[in-house]
């Protein structure tokens, strides 16, 4: 077991930035099936999604997927104003997306495109590492902790599901008192769903 959340980190990030390309395609597709088997999902009307970097599970065919089923996506954008927040925006073929200070792709800051949180039924959670128990970490910032803190306290908000790859599983993650236990993640081969109070 690792007890330092940043050595652990990195090491599932250069495990997954290992996988080939062709595998991360494979991995991208499998992950579309498990979107079209979850009812929840299907029956959703607006999601909140992100763009993968760093080795990521490939977002981009279930962002396509969700848009061809009908389904409003919104992308997550760093608040301009609020340190540590996230405010995300509705995302379509058409968007302007800019890097942000993580060079990571967001849609271009538009107050009209901000998406309310209570009106994303399912929000899709980037994670570096999860265990057994829906524990997640993730890459340190705490932009998704403070985003599902609502849904943790009283389960109002979004409901999140964790997106991962299979190798990102630890058998015993170390957690801080701020963690948001997620109660579903999806990975290529699972559906797992963790009983929560």
């Amino acid at each position: 077991m690792f007890t330092s959340r940043p050595l652990l980190r990195q090491k599932i990030r250069d495990l997954r930035k290992s996988i080939s390309p062709e595998l991360h395609a494979h991995y991208s597709s499998q992950l579309i099936d498990q979107f079209s088997k979850n009812e929840r999902i299907r029956n959703a009307e607006s999601v909140a999604l992100y763009i993968s970097v760093d080795g990521e599970i490939d977002t981009h065919g279930v962002i396509e997927w969700c848009l061809a089923k009908g389904k409003k996506v919104a992308l997550p954008v760093i608040h301009p104003f609020s340190k540590g927040q996230l405010l995300f925006l509705k995302y379509d073929k058409n968007t302007v997306m800019n890097p942000n200070r993580y060079n990571i792709p967001e849609p271009e800051l538009n107050v009209q495109n901000v998406v309310p949180l209570n009106h994303i039924d399912i929000i899709f959670t980037p994670l570096v590492a999860f265990d057994n128990q829906g524990n997640r970490l993730g890459m340190g910032g705490g932009y998704y902790d403070r985003t599902l803190q609502f849904y943790h306290q009283g389960k109002n908000g979004p409901y999140p599901i964790g997106l991962a790859l299979d190798i990102q599983e630890v058998e015993n993650l170390p957690t801080d008192t701020w963690d948001v236990p997620l109660p579903e993640i999806i990975t290529p081969t699972r559906n797992l769903v963790f009983k929560r109070d």
